[in-house]
Protein backbone atom coordinates (compact mmCIF):
# COMPACT_ATOMS: atom_id res chain seq x y z
CA UNK A 1 0.00 0.00 0.00
CA UNK A 2 1.24 3.17 -1.18
CA UNK A 3 0.25 6.94 0.11
CA UNK A 4 -0.16 9.79 -2.35
CA UNK A 5 -0.17 13.07 -1.28
CA UNK A 6 -1.03 16.56 -3.25
CA UNK A 7 0.03 18.50 -4.31
CA UNK A 8 3.57 17.08 -3.98
CA UNK A 9 3.10 13.47 -5.59
CA UNK A 10 1.15 15.03 -8.64
CA UNK A 11 -0.08 12.00 -11.00
CA UNK A 12 3.46 10.78 -11.89
CA UNK A 13 2.52 7.52 -10.28
CA UNK A 14 -0.97 6.85 -12.18
CA UNK A 15 0.87 7.71 -15.64
CA UNK A 16 3.59 5.42 -14.73
CA UNK A 17 0.52 2.27 -14.00
CA UNK A 18 -1.46 3.03 -16.93
CA UNK A 19 2.21 2.88 -19.38
CA UNK A 20 2.75 -0.69 -17.83
CA UNK A 21 -0.56 -1.82 -17.76
CA UNK A 22 -0.99 -5.22 -19.90
CA UNK A 23 -4.22 -5.89 -19.92
CA UNK A 24 -6.99 -3.46 -18.58
CA UNK A 25 -7.25 -0.20 -17.62
CA UNK A 26 -10.75 0.74 -15.23
CA UNK A 27 -11.17 4.68 -14.37
CA UNK A 28 -14.27 6.32 -13.09
CA UNK A 29 -14.18 9.71 -13.65
CA UNK A 30 -16.25 13.19 -12.40
CA UNK A 31 -13.89 16.06 -13.27
CA UNK A 32 -11.44 15.57 -15.73
CA UNK A 33 -8.83 17.96 -17.80
CA UNK A 34 -5.62 15.97 -17.19
CA UNK A 35 -4.29 16.11 -20.96
CA UNK A 36 -1.38 13.91 -19.72
CA UNK A 37 -3.50 11.28 -18.32
CA UNK A 38 -5.69 11.33 -21.60
CA UNK A 39 -2.85 10.61 -23.83
CA UNK A 40 -1.62 7.82 -21.65
CA UNK A 41 -5.18 6.13 -21.55
CA UNK A 42 -5.49 6.73 -25.77
CA UNK A 43 -2.06 5.01 -25.60
CA UNK A 44 -2.94 2.16 -23.42
CA UNK A 45 -5.87 1.25 -25.95
CA UNK A 46 -4.07 1.95 -28.99
CA UNK A 47 -1.08 -0.56 -27.94
CA UNK A 48 -4.01 -3.65 -26.86
CA UNK A 49 -5.11 -2.66 -23.37
CA UNK A 50 -8.76 -2.63 -23.23
CA UNK A 51 -9.62 0.93 -20.94
CA UNK A 52 -13.21 1.26 -19.95
CA UNK A 53 -14.04 4.50 -18.66
CA UNK A 54 -16.97 5.27 -16.31
CA UNK A 55 -18.03 9.17 -16.55
CA UNK A 56 -20.30 10.83 -14.50
CA UNK A 57 -23.84 11.82 -16.10
CA UNK A 58 -23.06 15.16 -14.71
CA UNK A 59 -21.45 17.66 -12.47
CA UNK A 60 -21.88 20.81 -11.49
CA UNK A 61 -21.26 23.42 -14.22
CA UNK A 62 -18.91 20.78 -16.52
CA UNK A 63 -21.55 18.75 -18.38
CA UNK A 64 -20.73 20.10 -21.87
CA UNK A 65 -16.70 19.21 -20.86
CA UNK A 66 -18.10 15.87 -19.79
CA UNK A 67 -19.95 15.08 -23.23
CA UNK A 68 -16.82 16.63 -24.94
CA UNK A 69 -14.22 14.38 -22.69
CA UNK A 70 -16.51 11.28 -24.21
CA UNK A 71 -16.23 12.22 -27.38
CA UNK A 72 -12.47 12.00 -27.09
CA UNK A 73 -12.30 9.12 -25.41
CA UNK A 74 -14.42 6.99 -27.71
CA UNK A 75 -12.10 8.47 -30.47
CA UNK A 76 -9.27 7.26 -28.85
CA UNK A 77 -10.45 3.50 -28.35
CA UNK A 78 -11.75 4.02 -25.16
CA UNK A 79 -14.89 1.66 -23.70
CA UNK A 80 -17.13 4.60 -22.62
CA UNK A 81 -20.12 4.47 -20.18
CA UNK A 82 -21.84 7.06 -18.35
CA UNK A 83 -23.45 6.44 -14.77
CA UNK A 84 -26.98 6.46 -13.96
CA UNK A 85 -28.81 9.32 -12.94
CA UNK A 86 -30.54 7.38 -10.16
CA UNK A 87 -28.26 9.42 -7.63
CA UNK A 88 -27.67 13.09 -6.89
CA UNK A 89 -23.94 12.75 -8.49
CA UNK A 90 -21.69 10.33 -9.26
CA UNK A 91 -18.44 11.54 -7.75
CA UNK A 92 -16.09 8.87 -7.38
CA UNK A 93 -12.58 8.72 -8.47
CA UNK A 94 -10.43 5.57 -8.18
CA UNK A 95 -8.58 3.46 -11.36
CA UNK A 96 -8.16 0.14 -11.85
CA UNK A 97 -4.96 -1.41 -13.46
CA UNK A 98 -5.24 -5.25 -14.84
CA UNK A 99 -7.53 -5.61 -11.86
CA UNK A 100 -4.64 -6.15 -9.27
CA UNK A 101 -3.81 -2.62 -8.41
CA UNK A 102 -6.15 0.00 -7.33
CA UNK A 103 -5.83 3.50 -7.18
CA UNK A 104 -8.64 4.91 -5.02
CA UNK A 105 -8.21 8.82 -4.90
CA UNK A 106 -10.04 11.77 -2.89
CA UNK A 107 -9.06 14.15 -5.81
CA UNK A 108 -10.40 14.88 -8.95
CA UNK A 109 -8.04 14.13 -12.47
CA UNK A 110 -8.30 18.26 -12.44
CA UNK A 111 -5.01 20.24 -12.29
CA UNK A 112 -6.50 22.35 -9.55
CA UNK A 113 -6.67 19.79 -6.82
CA UNK A 114 -3.72 17.54 -8.31
CA UNK A 115 -0.98 20.49 -8.39
CA UNK A 116 -3.08 23.48 -6.22
CA UNK A 117 -4.65 21.36 -3.16
CA UNK A 118 -3.81 19.63 -0.13
CA UNK A 119 -5.58 15.85 -0.88
CA UNK A 120 -5.02 12.36 -0.92
CA UNK A 121 -4.89 9.01 -2.55
CA UNK A 122 -4.12 5.61 -1.92
CA UNK A 123 -2.61 2.52 -4.03
CA UNK A 124 -2.94 -0.66 -2.83
CA UNK A 125 -2.76 -4.49 -4.16
CA UNK A 126 -5.08 -5.72 -1.79
CA UNK A 127 -6.96 -8.33 -3.58
CA UNK A 128 -10.08 -7.61 -1.46
CA UNK A 129 -9.91 -4.18 -1.96
CA UNK A 130 -9.37 -4.29 -5.96
CA UNK A 131 -11.92 -7.35 -6.42
CA UNK A 132 -14.42 -4.42 -4.67
CA UNK A 133 -13.55 -1.73 -6.69
CA UNK A 134 -13.90 -3.79 -9.97
CA UNK A 135 -17.24 -4.92 -8.73
CA UNK A 136 -18.45 -1.67 -7.98
CA UNK A 137 -17.12 -0.27 -11.35
CA UNK A 138 -19.14 -2.87 -13.13
CA UNK A 139 -22.47 -2.53 -11.59
CA UNK A 140 -22.43 1.21 -12.33
CA UNK A 141 -21.03 0.78 -15.88
CA UNK A 142 -24.20 -1.55 -16.66
CA UNK A 143 -25.91 0.43 -14.28
CA UNK A 144 -27.02 -2.55 -12.11
CA UNK A 145 -27.84 -2.29 -8.55
CA UNK A 146 -24.47 -2.96 -6.10
CA UNK A 147 -24.52 -4.44 -2.86
CA UNK A 148 -22.08 -4.17 -0.50
CA UNK A 149 -19.55 -7.08 0.29
CA UNK A 150 -16.71 -5.66 2.41
CA UNK A 151 -16.89 -3.61 5.36
CA UNK A 152 -13.66 -1.99 4.29
CA UNK A 153 -14.51 -0.35 1.38
CA UNK A 154 -17.00 2.39 1.90
CA UNK A 155 -19.40 2.82 -0.84
CA UNK A 156 -22.12 5.82 -0.31
CA UNK A 157 -25.08 4.85 -0.16
CA UNK A 158 -25.00 1.30 0.62
CA UNK A 159 -22.93 1.25 3.51
CA UNK A 160 -20.66 4.44 4.00
CA UNK A 161 -22.55 5.93 6.91
CA UNK A 162 -22.67 2.69 8.99
CA UNK A 163 -19.18 2.04 8.32
CA UNK A 164 -17.88 5.91 9.11
CA UNK A 165 -20.09 5.61 12.23
CA UNK A 166 -18.70 2.85 13.80
CA UNK A 167 -15.18 4.19 12.57
CA UNK A 168 -15.72 7.24 14.68
CA UNK A 169 -17.14 5.60 17.46
CA UNK A 170 -14.24 3.32 17.93
CA UNK A 171 -12.05 6.42 18.61
CA UNK A 172 -10.20 6.20 22.11
CA UNK A 173 -7.64 8.74 22.04
CA UNK A 174 -7.41 10.75 18.83
CA UNK A 175 -9.53 12.03 15.63
CA UNK A 176 -7.33 14.35 13.03
CA UNK A 177 -9.74 14.61 10.48
CA UNK A 178 -9.71 16.83 6.81
CA UNK A 179 -13.19 17.66 5.34
CA UNK A 180 -14.68 20.81 3.84
CA UNK A 181 -17.62 20.48 5.65
CA UNK A 182 -18.79 18.82 8.45
CA UNK A 183 -22.10 19.13 9.09
CA UNK A 184 -24.51 16.10 9.11
CA UNK A 185 -26.23 15.91 12.49
CA UNK A 186 -25.32 12.54 13.28
CA UNK A 187 -21.86 12.36 12.83
CA UNK A 188 -21.08 16.09 14.02
CA UNK A 189 -23.21 14.37 17.41
CA UNK A 190 -20.87 11.25 17.88
CA UNK A 191 -17.80 13.79 16.84
CA UNK A 192 -19.30 15.96 20.30
CA UNK A 193 -19.03 12.40 22.15
CA UNK A 194 -15.95 11.37 21.39
CA UNK A 195 -14.84 15.20 22.29
CA UNK A 196 -16.76 14.95 25.49
CA UNK A 197 -15.35 11.49 26.26
CA UNK A 198 -11.80 12.97 26.48
CA UNK A 199 -10.93 11.89 22.58
CA UNK A 200 -8.65 14.71 20.96
CA UNK A 201 -10.60 15.86 18.08
CA UNK A 202 -9.33 18.13 15.42
CA UNK A 203 -10.63 19.04 11.94
CA UNK A 204 -8.87 21.24 9.16
CA UNK A 205 -12.03 22.23 6.86
CA UNK A 206 -15.17 23.45 7.80
CA UNK A 207 -18.14 22.34 10.03
CA UNK A 208 -21.32 23.50 9.65
CA UNK A 209 -22.91 24.79 11.50
CA UNK A 210 -20.07 27.08 13.19
CA UNK A 211 -20.77 26.49 16.89
CA UNK A 212 -19.23 23.70 18.26
CA UNK A 213 -16.64 22.99 20.77
CA UNK A 214 -14.65 21.02 18.17
CA UNK A 215 -11.66 22.67 17.46
CA UNK A 216 -11.50 23.30 13.60
CA UNK A 217 -8.92 25.56 11.50
CA UNK A 218 -9.20 26.65 7.91
CA UNK A 219 -6.28 24.82 5.53
CA UNK A 220 -4.11 27.55 4.48
CA UNK A 221 -4.05 25.43 1.02
CA UNK A 222 -7.27 24.79 -0.56
CA UNK A 223 -8.96 21.61 0.42
CA UNK A 224 -10.17 18.78 -1.05
CA UNK A 225 -9.64 16.05 1.25
CA UNK A 226 -11.45 13.58 3.09
CA UNK A 227 -9.52 11.55 5.50
CA UNK A 228 -10.02 10.77 9.15
CA UNK A 229 -7.12 9.10 11.08
CA UNK A 230 -7.77 7.29 13.98
CA UNK A 231 -5.65 6.82 17.16
CA UNK A 232 -2.58 7.09 15.14
CA UNK A 233 -2.90 3.56 13.71
CA UNK A 234 -6.55 3.64 11.47
CA UNK A 235 -6.95 5.67 8.80
CA UNK A 236 -10.36 6.29 6.04
CA UNK A 237 -9.21 7.55 2.79
CA UNK A 238 -12.15 8.49 0.37
CA UNK A 239 -14.54 10.75 -1.75
CA UNK A 240 -17.29 11.15 0.63
CA UNK A 241 -17.46 14.11 3.36
CA UNK A 242 -19.25 13.69 6.75
CA UNK A 243 -21.86 15.57 5.15
CA UNK A 244 -25.82 14.28 4.49
CA UNK A 245 -25.75 14.22 0.92
CA UNK A 246 -22.14 12.52 0.29
CA UNK A 247 -23.31 9.55 2.75
CA UNK A 248 -27.02 9.26 1.31
CA UNK A 249 -27.77 10.49 -2.07
CA UNK A 250 -24.42 10.32 -3.93
CA UNK A 251 -21.87 7.84 -5.70
CA UNK A 252 -18.78 8.03 -3.14
CA UNK A 253 -16.25 5.51 -2.55
CA UNK A 254 -13.66 5.05 0.47
CA UNK A 255 -11.27 2.40 2.27
CA UNK A 256 -10.30 1.78 6.01
CA UNK A 257 -7.34 0.57 6.50
CA UNK A 258 -4.24 0.22 8.73
CA UNK A 259 -0.80 0.67 8.34
CA UNK A 260 1.53 2.09 10.03
CA UNK A 261 3.75 3.72 7.63
CA UNK A 262 1.15 5.70 5.95
CA UNK A 263 -0.81 6.39 8.54
CA UNK A 264 2.18 8.11 10.21
CA UNK A 265 2.71 10.30 7.34
CA UNK A 266 -0.41 11.35 7.29
CA UNK A 267 -0.60 11.99 10.94
CA UNK A 268 2.55 14.07 10.01
CA UNK A 269 1.04 15.74 7.58
CA UNK A 270 -1.76 16.64 9.10
CA UNK A 271 0.08 18.24 12.32
CA UNK A 272 2.04 20.40 10.04
CA UNK A 273 -0.94 21.19 8.42
CA UNK A 274 -2.12 22.31 11.68
CA UNK A 275 0.42 24.53 12.87
CA UNK A 276 0.72 26.67 9.59
CA UNK A 277 -3.49 27.07 10.00
CA UNK A 278 -2.99 28.13 14.01
CA UNK A 279 0.13 30.28 12.82
CA UNK A 280 -2.24 31.84 10.13
CA UNK A 281 -5.13 32.34 12.69
CA UNK A 282 -2.74 33.99 15.02
CA UNK A 283 -1.40 36.43 12.42
CA UNK A 284 -4.71 37.00 11.19
CA UNK A 285 -6.05 38.18 14.62
CA UNK A 286 -2.73 40.30 15.30
CA UNK A 287 -3.89 42.50 12.05
CA UNK A 288 -7.55 42.64 12.90
CA UNK A 289 -6.60 44.04 16.63
CA UNK A 290 -5.63 47.94 15.74
CA UNK A 291 -8.65 47.88 13.23
CA UNK A 292 -10.91 46.54 16.02
CA UNK A 293 -9.56 49.21 18.79
CA UNK A 294 -9.97 52.25 16.26
CA UNK A 295 -13.23 50.57 15.30
CA UNK A 296 -14.55 51.18 19.03
CA UNK A 297 -12.99 54.12 19.61
CA UNK A 298 -14.30 55.93 16.39
CA UNK A 299 -17.81 54.86 17.71
CA UNK A 300 -17.23 56.00 20.87
CA UNK A 301 -16.42 59.37 20.15
CA UNK A 302 -19.00 59.47 17.23
CA UNK A 303 -21.40 58.54 19.51
CA UNK A 304 -20.30 61.30 22.30
CA UNK A 305 -19.85 64.04 20.01
CA UNK A 306 -21.97 67.30 21.18
CA UNK A 307 -24.42 68.98 18.40
CA UNK A 308 -22.02 70.04 15.81
CA UNK A 309 -24.30 72.43 13.37
CA UNK A 310 -24.91 75.40 15.32
CA UNK A 311 -20.82 75.80 15.26
CA UNK A 312 -20.64 74.99 11.38
CA UNK A 313 -23.04 77.67 10.76
CA UNK A 314 -21.36 80.21 12.77
CA UNK A 315 -18.05 79.35 10.55
CA UNK A 316 -20.03 79.31 7.18
CA UNK A 317 -21.58 82.90 8.14
CA UNK A 318 -18.59 84.14 9.46
CA UNK A 319 -16.86 83.42 5.95
CA UNK A 320 -19.87 84.15 3.31
CA UNK A 321 -22.21 85.92 5.57
CA UNK A 322 -25.73 84.65 6.26
CA UNK A 323 -26.57 80.97 6.25
CA UNK A 324 -30.35 82.06 5.19
CA UNK A 325 -30.02 81.30 1.61
CA UNK A 326 -27.94 78.10 2.30
CA UNK A 327 -30.62 75.85 3.41
CA UNK A 328 -27.98 73.82 5.39
CA UNK A 329 -29.60 70.65 7.14
CA UNK A 330 -28.83 70.33 11.07
CA UNK A 331 -29.37 66.50 10.90
CA UNK A 332 -26.96 66.01 7.44
CA UNK A 333 -24.56 68.53 8.89
CA UNK A 334 -23.99 66.54 12.31
CA UNK A 335 -23.62 62.74 10.55
CA UNK A 336 -21.32 64.05 8.00
CA UNK A 337 -19.02 65.24 10.55
CA UNK A 338 -19.24 62.63 12.28
CA UNK A 339 -18.33 60.36 9.69
CA UNK A 340 -15.57 62.60 9.13
CA UNK A 341 -14.15 62.55 12.66
CA UNK A 342 -14.97 58.53 13.08
CA UNK A 343 -12.96 58.03 9.87
CA UNK A 344 -10.10 60.39 11.28
CA UNK A 345 -9.85 58.57 14.46
CA UNK A 346 -9.80 55.18 13.41
CA UNK A 347 -6.98 56.00 10.69
CA UNK A 348 -4.99 57.98 13.69
CA UNK A 349 -5.67 55.26 16.60
CA UNK A 350 -4.96 52.17 13.93
CA UNK A 351 -1.78 53.60 12.78
CA UNK A 352 -0.57 54.18 16.35
CA UNK A 353 -1.29 50.52 17.57
CA UNK A 354 0.37 49.16 14.11
CA UNK A 355 3.48 51.30 14.86
CA UNK A 356 3.49 50.42 19.18
CA UNK A 357 3.23 46.54 18.09
CA UNK A 358 6.31 46.99 16.22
Amino acid sequence: MKLLIQPTDGIAPLIRAINKAKSKVEIAIFRFDQTEIGRALAQAAKRGVAVHALIAYTNRGGDKNLRQLEMQLLEAGVIVARTADDLARYHAKYVIIDRNELFLLAFNFTRIDIEKSRSFGIITRNPKLVKEAARLFESDSTRQPYKPGLDDFLVSPANARKQLCLFVKKAKKELLIYDPEVSDPALRGLLQDRLDAGVDVKIIGRMNPRKSQIPVRKSEIRLHARVIIRDGRDAFIGSQSLREAELDNRREVGIVFRDRKIVNALSVTFQDDWKLANEAMDSRRTLDTPNKVAKKIAKAVSRDLPPVAPVVEGVVEALVGSTEELALDSIEIEETVKRAVSQAVRNVVSDAVKEAAK
